[in-house]
């Protein structure tokens, strides 16, 4: 259990049967009544944001977000296999659960399988890729002052803006948080 007036950023707690993480907290002690703490929570299975007030002495509990490390086999339809790299367990996963999360995701790789109580809600991808340009226009010289891009088809089938010297073939370094180019591999 947690109460409100010990709340830190990054904490999971348990609030109403959802479960949110404190993304920022403030405490608040105005000069007439009582305390409070201001709170920014994200929903971790929604992913929606919500902002909410509680007195510093109303009590929660914590949730315990399992993260575990699976490799990505193969695409089956809407399913998604994943393999326990441990015990070689095999999980198939909706492709609501999943999302776009294995966008750049090549089969064999090793992810992040979210669950809480043994409820799979989302899988984290790891945090750079490196992948070949499977498709690109020709950039030619002096298109541009500066700083111009170009769509690049990745082996994954996802597109990426590039700089007009990438060519098809070349390998990339990607950042899967945001979708962009990072550098050449």
């Amino acid at each position: 259990m947690v109460s409100a007036g010990d709340f830190k950023n990054g904490i999971t707690v348990e609030i109403e049967g959802n479960i949110y993480q404190i993304m920022e907290f403030q405490h608040v002690k105005p000069g007439k009544g009582a305390a409070f703490v201001r709170t920014k929570l994200k929903n971790i299975i929604s992913g929606g944001v919500v902002e909410k007030t509680f007195r510093p002495t109303e009590k929660f509990e914590n949730a315990h977000i399992d993260r575990k490390d699976m490799q990505y086999l193969y695409q089956d339809g809407d399913l998604y296999n994943f393999m326990d790299v441990e015990t070689y367990d095999q999980i198939a996963l909706n492709s609501d659960v999943v999302g776009d999360a294995l966008k750049f995701v090549k089969e064999n790789e090793v992810v992040k399988i979210c669950s809480h109580k043994g409820n799979v809600f989302s899988v984290e991808p790891p945090l750079f890729v490196e992948l070949a340009i499977t498709e690109t226009e020709p950039g030619f010289k002096g298109d541009t002052a500066q700083g111009a891009t170009k769509p690049a088809t990745v082996e994954t089938g996802a597109v990426v803006m590039v700089p007009l010297f990438v060519e098809t073939g070349d390998v990339l370094k990607i950042d899967t948080r945001t979708g962009e180019y990072l550098s050449r591999a």
